[in-house]
C-alpha cells in the first residue's frame, strides 16, 4: 500500500519539482556536536549514537565516494538524489569548511539539492545565506532541525542544551532567507504521552513550518538511553501505539506540509528495542492501511 496516496510524503513533492524519482542519500561530513564537545554540554543528547544511522566504514570515505557507494547499493538506474547531511550536526564547521563538504555533493550530477541536519542553536546567518544562494541555483533545500518535542521540561530531561523559543528563533530567520524547514519530532520521549505529541505537532506548525519528520524513540547501544533501558527504567512504545499516535497526527497536520518520514528504523546490533523498529516496512504499512480507513492527512482539520 502506497503512503504517499494518503500523505504528502517528500517523493510525491519532489515529483511537483522534478521529473522522475528523486532518493535521499545519507552522507557525513565529519561533523562533531556543540552538545558532546563541551561548547554546550557533553554526553550528547541522551537518545543519541550517530552509529544508529552512519556506517562506520562511511566516515572515512570521501563525500563523492559515499554518494557512489550508497548509489551502488540502491542499484537503481535514471533515479536523481539530495545528499543527506545527517550525521552529528551538520552546520557546525566554518563556513568555507561546509561549503566544501555541500560543494562535494552538489558536484555529483545526479544530486539535485541538500537535507541539512542540524540543530536550532547552530544556524548562523553565513549558513543560512550560503543554502540560500543553492536554492536561488534550482536546488532543493531543506533546513532540517531536530527539536525533537515542543516541552522544555521534556528537552531538559534529554539533554538537548536547547528550548523550544531557540527552535522558534531558528525557524523566523531561516524564513527571512527563504529556506524551507523540516521539524524532527520523536514520540515515544520519557514522561511523554499523546496530549503532549498533539501539543509538540501544534507548536511547529503555528511557525509556519514546511516539512515534517516523525520518529519512534528507539534505544540504541552507546546511548544514555541503553544503560536506562537494561536497568529497567524505560519503556518503549509498541509497534500499534505508535502507527496510532503517527495516524493522528498526520491527520491534524494540513496538507501541504511535507512529511519527510513517518517511522524510522535502526540496523541490529545497534538497535536494542524496540524490535519493530528493524524493520521500517512494518510500520510503513500500517500507517498506510489506518490512512487509508481514517482518513489522509489533514482530515482531521475539516
Amino acid at each position: 500500500m502506497q503512503l504517499d496516496l494518503y500523505v504528502n510524503t517528500l517523493g510525491r513533492h519532489i515529483k511537483q519539482h522534478f521529473s522522475g524519482r528523486v532518493r535521499k542519500l545519507s552522507v557525513d561530513g565529519d561533523f562533531t556536536c556543540p552538545n558532546r564537545d563541551g561548547s554546550i554540554g557533553k554526553g550528547g543528547c541522551t537518545f543519541c549514537n550517530v552509529d544508529a544511522f552512519v556506517k562506520p566504514q562511511q566516515q572515512m570515505m570521501s563525500i563523492g565516494e559515499q554518494l557512489d557507494a550508497r548509489k551502488a547499493e540502491l542499484k537503481h538506474k535514471d533515479i536523481r538524489y539530495l545528499a543527506y547531511f545527517q550525521a552529528y550536526t551538520s552546520t557546525y564547521a566554518e563556513v568555507e569548511y561546509l561549503r566544501g563538504m555541500y560543494q562535494q555533493a552538489l558536484a555529483d550530477e545526479s544530486v539535485v539539492g541538500l537535507c541539512i541536519g542540524t540543530r536550532p542553536d547552530c544556524v548562523p546567518e553565513a549558513v543560512l545565506e550560503m543554502l540560500a544562494e543553492y536554492q536561488a541555483q534550482g536546488k532543493e533545500v531543506w533546513l532540517e532541525l531536530g527539536v525533537q518535542t515542543a516541552h522544555d521540561e521534556t528537552l531538559k530531561k534529554i539533554n538537548r542544551g536547547h528550548d523550544f523559543a531557540a527552535f522558534r528563533k531558528a525557524v523566523a530567520r531561516a524564513h527571512q532567507y527563504g529556506l524551507k524547514v523540516c521539524a524532527h519530532l520523536i514520540l515515544g520521549l520519557p514522561g511523554e504521552e499523546p496530549e503532549h505529541y498533539m501539543q509538540s505537532l501544534e507548536a511547529v506548525l503555528a511557525e509556519d513550518i514546511a516539512g515534517i519528520k516523525l520518529h519512534p524513540l528507539h534505544v540504541v547501544e552507546g546511548s544514555t538511553m541503553a544503560k536506562a533501558w537494561r536497568a529497567g527504567r524505560l519503556d518503549t512504545m509498541s509497534q500499534q501505539h505508535y502507527v496510532e499516535q503517527a495516524v493522528n497526527l498526520i491527520r491534524h497536520t494540513p496538507e501541504h506540509v511535507v512529511y519527510h518520514r513517518v517511522s524510522a528504523h535502526a540496523r541490529p546490533p545497534v538497535l536494542l528495542a524496540p524490535n519493530w523498529c528493524q524493520n521500517k516496512w512494518l510500520a510503513l504499512t500500517d500507517i498506510a492501511k489506518k490512512l487509508a480507513f481514517d482518513g489522509p492527512q489533514g482530515s482531521a482539520l475539516s
